[in-house]
């Protein structure tokens, strides 16, 4: 015992990384994953260059890390390492050393505990933000070829694990004006575009479904003032939860001329500021600024440690942050059916809710509809492939792009979904999570891979007028809707199907004519009967489950006249 208490005397450091990496290793093994968790696992199935929601780096490191451990913690082993190692990153940056403070501040942060086991994209991009200005500063002290190379690798490193990435690049150029006439921090920039470009080259064969989706599809039809208050108490809370605040003030206290700091400061508000403003496009994600935290704890950090009234309510609150965190903990670990029918988290009852479904498909493949969620965590938890057709009423993700749907056309499958109650051979799967409605069907034709696109945009009616479209097709989907669209054909069915907010508002049935190898004209004989306005308008296709189409084109904006 007086060996350990020396010890940890001697290197409280070290007790302090070895202590946060056991109990994040421990936390990953006995916690069941989150939706996102399980979908970027289904990622790590087929590895690519891209997928429609994200670069690659989660299913890269889920990949391997589920090839160490086949279960839970594979899937976030590579997460709660970085997440280890982007504390030491930090560590290492203080401006002023306080080895204490920093990791009273460092545990009082629960999303850096809590938060940082889960393998979602904002890990590695944190981790990488963390060595960006950790090499920056190298940079600035030393601007040689070798470093600018090196911060180039490290730019890529972000942009691969979130396109967030590119806006800590961004502001830290804003900082520093002298980059621009700097040859060696052109070869950073160069670099990293190198190694950037096999996901620029896969976005553009797939006809940047990320970009329409992040900065189009995923906007809201009105602003509402409530997106712009969640998202600042959101901050609040993801910097504490109980000394966020005090966090945020002395972060924008401290005052320094360095062009490191002033990176930092930089980095810090314009990550903020640009999500703010985002919110008046829709809502934003309060996880979406964690890479800000990295600037926020070394600014903070500094101010404090020369603010002695201040800095004693990190302290003072560290307890009551500590028990919060604990309890939080214990609840993930736990599976107490009292409390998880009150919260009804994602965390619990998984397995059960996948075993009951597999027992009622007997053999066959599920087929969900409207999720991403529901299949991936299907797959991991039942060890069974699964698949969702995605409808014009919900929206396109990487189920989408996978091979699944083409390898199981004309197969015998179950499908889950609630909506599917009106069908003649609807049964009830009772699972944990309530009941979900399942239908035996005897063969699956559907064709949401086929993805069609409009050569210009907005798209243009007129009341009282039938619709007219021109639409294109990538070379991938060319002969399969040629194939469904020969007479005789029982999906021929085409639906233009145009909302406003997530309110389908009109129906309007198409008819395809071809007028080149991959262009055709769809026409209607319905007539446009809405009022002149902007809609969201989504093109769809017929499949084998009656009365649903699948969504096979981005939301793209339309305006009637």
């Amino acid at each position: 015992m007086n060996a350990m208490t020396s010890s940890l005397q001697r290197r409280p450091a070290l007790w302090f990384y070895l202590g946060w990496l056991v109990i994040n290793l421990v936390q990953s093994y006995g916690t069941e994953l989150l939706h996102d968790e399980a979908y970027y696992w289904v990622y790590s199935q087929y590895p690519d260059w891209g997928y429609f929601d994200h670069p690659p780096m989660i299913a890269l490191l889920i990949k391997i890390g589920y090839l160490i451990f086949p279960n839970e913690l594979g899937v976030r082993l590579f997460m709660a390492l970085m997440n280890t190692a982007t504390l030491w990153l930090i560590h290492q940056l203080l401006i002023k050393k306080d080895d204490r403070l920093f990791f009273a501040i460092t545990a009082g942060m629960g999303v850096l505990q809590i938060g940082g086991i889960l393998a979602v994209p904002d890990i590695p991009l944190t981790f990488f933000t963390a060595l960006f200005f950790w090499q920056y500063k190298r940079f600035l002290e030393k601007d040689s070829w070798l470093q600018g190379l090196i911060l180039g690798v490290v730019m890529a490193g972000m942009l691969y694990s979130k396109y967030h990435g590119i806006l800590i690049i961004l502001f830290t150029v804003l900082s520093n004006w002298r980059l621009a006439m700097n040859p060696k921090a052109w070869l950073a920039v160069i670099t990293g575009i190198a190694l950037f470009y096999p996901h620029l080259y896969w976005q553009y064969t797939h006809d940047f479904p990320s970009v329409s989706y992040h900065l189009k599809e995923r906007n809201a039809p009105a602003y509402q003032f409530a997106f712009s208050l969640e998202y600042v108490a959101g901050q609040i809370l993801l910097a504490g939860p109980l000394i966020g605040f005090l966090l945020l003030r002395a972060a924008n206290q401290y005052r320094t001329s360095s062009y490191f700091t002033k990176a930092l400061q930089w980095s810090m508000w314009g990550f903020y500021g640009f999500f703010l403003i985002s919110t008046f496009k829709g809502r934003v994600e309060a996880n979406w600024t964690v890479p800000a935290l990295v600037p926020v704890i070394l600014l903070s950090h500094a101010w404090l440690a020369d603010n002695l009234s201040q800095r004693k309510w990190i302290f003072k609150l560290l307890t009551p942050s500590l028990i919060l965190v604990v309890l939080v903990r214990l609840y993930m670990l736990s599976d107490i059916p009292f409390l998880t029918r009150i919260f009804k988290d994602e965390l619990h009852g998984n397995a059960k809710w996948a075993t009951a479904i597999k027992k009622a498909a007997d053999g066959l493949p599920v087929v969900f509809l409207n999720s991403y969620q529901r299949p991936s965590k299907y797959w991991f938890y039942s060890g069974d492939t699964s698949f969702a057709i995605n409808t014009t009423g919900y929206r396109r993700n990487n189920y989408n792009f996978w091979p699944i749907e083409k390898e199981w056309q004309g197969k015998k499958v179950l499908l889950a979904d609630n909506g599917l109650t009106d069908l003649d051979n609807s049964f009830q799967v009772e699972t944990d999570r309530g009941p979900i409605t399942a239908v035996v069907h005897s063969a699956l034709h559907s064709f949401s891979y086929i993805q069609l696109s409009l050569p210009h945009s907005p798209a243009q009616a007129k009341k009282g007028q039938p619709l007219r479209l021109t639409v294109e097709l990538g070379k991938t989907s060319i002969t399969a809707f040629e194939q469904i669209q020969q007479p005789g054909s029982a999906y021929q069915g085409i639906i233009a199907d145009l909302f406003v907010g997530k309110l389908l508002v009109q129906r309007i049935l198409l008819k395809a004519i071809q007028t080149a190898s991959n262009r055709y004209t769809l026409e209607s004989s319905d007539l446009v009967s809405l009022e002149p306005g902007s809609y969201i308008l989504k093109l769809g296709l017929a499949c084998s489950i009656p009365n649903q189409y699948s969504q096979n084109s981005a939301a793209i904006p339309m305006e009637i006249r």
